[in-house]
């Protein structure tokens, strides 16, 4: 036993290497075994190793541990190891100093994420046996001068980490591995019995080095996984330089230690589709290689029957497949494995067989910051350096986590309460809750209210100053602000955090221990500023994920690619096989591009490519596997995975072994499987789509109407029943936005204010400009939170403030305004009927008659859309004539006009006549008694003047089920009796 061994692809490597190492141990005592050590290259293939012991009966377990974990020994390094997380923060450190003399150096980067960035490099120099020298050899050319400003701190930054080896785990590896290189040779400190390193590739430099000296030991060995039995020695010897290609990892050791030879003579189940990958998968260039060794290959029908090619069209109808896929084999009692690097897609398929409450084995468990407790510290985290808007707020209130400590107000109450304030700040804001506002809502409210409002006014209190708190400040400050008012929302009003459900269960004692460890590390942190304090608290939560207590079904498991080399047997599903989802896509290093990388001696990226290629190529040997994609994204059509592409073409190629109709019949049996999850998610009848609505009420409908909503009625009768008739309204969003309607609403507020402020004919134009300059920015500052708003349309009044005071002045002149905001009503003789309107202005002029006033922010509308569509105006006048506003009296009507507060705030004359006038209203008095009399249907988009944008009720009206050329039929509703 000893030298270099290996099992191929499609061999369950636990239990293989079990079988082998039992197989060498028969001759020997019981005994032994125990003296055996084992190292494992991850916690998973050491608990694979014990299950497969388990299965081998009674007997001496053997020392299974981790080969990241070999010290060098207290005489050569006597300390502990320090803390990756202090490590990390002392570069932070350094980083935050960097970033204050060279902004440049670090644009577009927070200091958490350059510092995890700059310690993995830290890190890939200890183990691969690099220090500063090696990147000060590096050539940089055209880049010479920014590269020394970078190399300048990088040089301190590698002084202080590099500086002190016995500090770093990584060093202490490779301090190990050199040791044993130097020392086994010569018979200085040999291990005591016989060492077996199993599971590794050696991708590292350091873990590759001890690999090396175990394998040059009398009673040592390493056995290597997944390792490509069918690749010729002339691809082997020119591997070293093809990082991505799956066996890369294997060449420097062959090259050191020889071949391998099969550590069991168990073959998989499918040579000749391993033989079909090994080919496939060739380093570039390899068309020639395929031409002259694609004959070769054996027919490829049988190699691949059990083979099956998903390619869905979308990533939920691929989850929805696998779904089914996994239930199948939980109904068969098959033990089945899902592998898969697309999170999203995990959490498509979990959700998916919950449907059949099924739960899988997820070896990943739910990371921590998606639990309960760590999206509650997220959410507070996120308060610091931002104004809390109402979206923000009612997801913080909204959290089950909030106020469970609480025993004067239970969460039921809690939630009616946060109902009620969520209605109120979506209809009346602001958009920026205070506590000044909360405090005046809760004079409406009950006792509960009152307590419950109180409590939410402190929060707030405590919440405005941490939200304008931007400047950079001390870690352990941040932590403890963060800590604090987190503990307080939790325990609620008059409640203590004790009680509250925060640190209660799993997921909270976890995060509670995370902080703490921050916490005892964060006086080696820098001062940071509140966006890069979430980054941290974000990359500390990610660290930690929650395996849930419940165990999952038996025969369903979910694992990542790098568990491929375990359960790459049986039933396999290899999922999200596209370019950007397996393979994931490269991490920019901030630090070192590719050159840089390969004249320093590191690593390159490509090398992550090759350990998913190694994954790939293990998954697709188990006996029978599913090959899983979606055609397209969110966003576009999607690549195929580059493995699987080069499967499909050497396949395409290969006429005469069979390959085109091999490769049909996998996709035939994909498309079954297609077929069926279609089936699953098509409801069970078809479902007609839903006719073009006309609904007619019980009479009357309604007894009021706006003038406003009169246009409305002519153009989409539908959405005046649902608004007037239903009592419907859309609801305001959470996160309020400038728009258009705020904007005109705060216009007509600028003018009104004008108007309050009595202007006379004989006011001077600069004192009224002055003037409607000031109230504009008092309205400004009191309804628009927005300071770029604020800015831009302040801008936009200055410019238009000489023609609208010189207008404003002349409008004076001729009359003085008498209705400005006041409501008016006119009763329809004969109807049980009231037509009421607000008008932004009417004047009296000095002959006696009036003039109508509409503003207008927008485009002004023309005498034909008067004529037949907005009516409004029109039909004020007409109230005017008959007496509806109490200021007035009837009156005669002299004109309408439009003053526009945009573009170039010019005054608008529209046609009016007495004849006009009187034709309008004979026409606004037969729609509304059709309407009232149930002769007409409230048609939905009767007349719409642009279909381009979404009305507030098209959803309801289900529009898109039906078109605009469909023909409206009116349809009764409601009791008629």
């Amino acid at each position: 036993m000893r030298g270099l061994y290996a099992l191929p692809p499609g061999v369950d490597f636990a239990e293989g290497f079990v079988q082998g190492l039992l197989a060498r141990m028969r001759d020997q005592p019981p005994e032994a075994l125990a003296r055996v050590t084992v190292l494992t290259n991850a916690a998973p293939t050491r608990g694979a190793l014990f299950r497969a012991f388990d299965k081998a009966g009674p007997l001496l377990l053997p020392q299974i541990r981790s080969i990241t974990g070999v010290d060098p020994g207290p005489l050569v390094m006597p300390d502990p190891p320090e803390a990756p997380l202090a490590r990390r923060l002392q570069l932070a450190r350094l980083i935050a100093q960097m970033m204050r003399l060279r902004p440049d150096l670090g644009a577009g980067h927070s200091i958490p994420v350059l510092a995890q960035s700059l310690s993995q490099l830290m890190v890939e120099m200890q183990t691969e046996g690099r220090d500063i020298t090696a990147l000060e050899a590096i050539d940089t050319g055209d880049h010479a001068r920014h590269w020394q400003n970078a190399l300048a701190f990088l040089r301190i930054a590698a002084d202080f980490h590099l500086g002190n080896p016995a500090l770093d785990r990584p060093a202490r590896q490779r301090a190990a591995a050199e040791a044993a290189q130097a020392d086994w040779p010569q018979g200085l400190n040999l291990p005591e019995g016989p060492v077996i390193v199993a599971g590794s590739t050696g991708s590292h430099g350091a873990t590759r080095l001890y690999m090396q000296a175990v394998a040059a030991l009398p009673n040592g060995a390493v056995v290597l996984p997944g390792f490509d039995f069918d690749q010729p020695p002339e691809v082997w010897e020119g591997l070293a330089q093809a990082d991505d290609h799956p066996q890369a990892r294997f060449a420097p050791l062959i090259a050191a230690a020889g071949y391998p030879g099969r550590w069991t003579e168990e073959r998989p189940l499918s040579e000749d589709r391993n033989r079909l990958i090994s080919l496939a998968l060739r380093p570039a260039p390899v068309t020639d290689q395929w031409i002259a060794e694609g004959p070769d290959l054996p027919d490829l029908i049988p190699a691949t029957k059990d083979l099956t090619l998903i390619e869905a069209d979308q990533p939920g109808q691929e989850a929805e497949a696998i779904a089914l896929v996994m239930r199948d084999a939980a109904e068969r009692g098959t033990l089945i494995t899902l592998i898969a690097a697309d999170s999203g897609l995990i959490r498509r398929v979990t959700a998916a067989l919950d449907r059949w409450h099924i739960r899988p084995d997820d070896s990943a468990g739910r990371p921590l910051p998606l639990t309960a407790p760590g999206l509650f510290l997220r959410q507070v985290a996120a308060l610091f350096g931002q104004p809390l808007t109402i979206d923000r707020l009612l997801i913080l209130l909204k959290h089950p986590l909030t106020a469970t400590g609480s025993e004067a107000i239970g969460r039921n109450q809690m939630l009616r309460e946060t109902r009620e304030l969520e209605l109120q700040l979506r209809r009346r804001g602001p958009a920026f809750p205070d506590a000044a506002t909360l405090a005046d809502w809760a004079t409406k409210g009950d006792e509960t209210r009152k307590i419950w409002a109180g409590w939410l006014a402190g929060m707030l209190d405590r919440i405005t100053p941490l939200a304008r708190d931007r400047a950079p400040r001390p870690l352990p400050d941040r932590l403890a602000d963060m800590m604090s008012l987190a503990e307080a929302l939790a325990a609620g009003p008059g409640g203590t955090v004790d009680a509250s459900r925060l640190w209660q269960d799993k997921a909270g004692q976890m995060a509670q221990a995370v902080l703490a460890y921050l916490a005892e590390h964060a006086p080696l942190g820098p001062e940071i500023g509140p966006t890069d304090f979430s980054a941290l608290l974000v990359t500390e939560l990610q660290a930690k994920a929650l395996r849930e207590d419940v165990a999952g079904h038996h025969c369903l498991r979910i694992r990542g690619p790098r568990e491929a080399r375990l359960y790459a047997h049986g039933t396999v599903i290899l999922s999200g096989l596209n370019e950007g989802g397996w393979p994931q896509p490269l991490s920019p290093d901030p630090w070192l591009s590719r050159q840089m990388r390969a004249q320093a001696g590191l690593p390159l990226p490509e090398r992550q490519i090759g350990l998913a290629a190694h994954d790939f190529q293990q998954g697709i040997a188990a006996d029978r596997v599913f090959l899983t994609r979606a055609r397209r994204d969110a966003e576009a059509e999607t690549i195929p995975s580059r493995w699987l592409n080069r499967m499909l073409n050497l396949m395409g190629g290969l006429p005469d072994r069979n390959g085109p109709q091999a490769l049909a019949a996998m996709r035939a049996r994909g498309a079954e499987w297609l077929a069926m999850a279609e089936a699953v998610a098509r409801p069970p009848a078809p479902v007609a789509p839903a006719p073009r609505p006309s609904p007619v009420p019980p009479g009357p409908p309604f007894r009021e109407l706006p003038v406003t909503d009169v246009s409305l009625l002519i153009r989409d009768p539908y959405a005046v029943y649902a608004k007037r008739v239903l009592g419907l309204r859309p609801l305001p969003p959470l996160r309020p936005q400038p728009d258009a309607a705020l904007r005109g609403q705060t216009l007509h507020a600028i003018v009104e204010a004008l108007l309050n402020s009595r202007p006379t004919p004989e006011t001077p134009p600069e004192a009224l400009r002055a003037t409607f300059l000031s109230l504009t920015a008092e309205v400004l500052q009191a309804d628009v939170p927005w300071p770029a708003a604020r800015a831009f349309w302040s801008a936009r009044i200055a410019a238009i403030a000489d023609r609208i005071v010189a207008d404003e002045l002349a409008r004076l002149a001729e009359g003085m305004p008498m209705v400005v905001e006041k409501r008016g009503r006119v009763a329809l003789s004969g109807m049980d009927f009231t037509l009421t309107a607000k008008p932004d202005r009417i004047d009296l002029l000095t002959e006696g008659r009036v003039v109508v006033y509409d503003y207008k922010s927008g485009t002004p509308p023309t005498d034909a859309m008067i004529r037949h569509f907005d009516k409004q105006l029109m039909l004020e006048a007409a109230m005017a004539r008959r007496g509806g506003f109490d200021a007035l009296g009837p009156v005669d009507v002299a004109g309408l006009r439009y003053i526009q507060l945009g573009g170039e705030g010019r005054t608008h004359d529209r046609e009016h006549s007495d004849q006009i006038e009187g034709e309008t209203w004979d026409g606004f008095v037969r729609l509304i008694e059709a309407y009232l009399t149930g002769d007409a249907g409230f048609t939905a988009m009767r007349a719409p003047q642009r279909t381009s944008y979404a009305g507030d009720y098209d959803h309801l009206a289900r529009f898109g089920e039906w078109a605009l050329t469909d023909q409206a039929r009116p349809q009764k509703v409601g009791d008629h009796g």
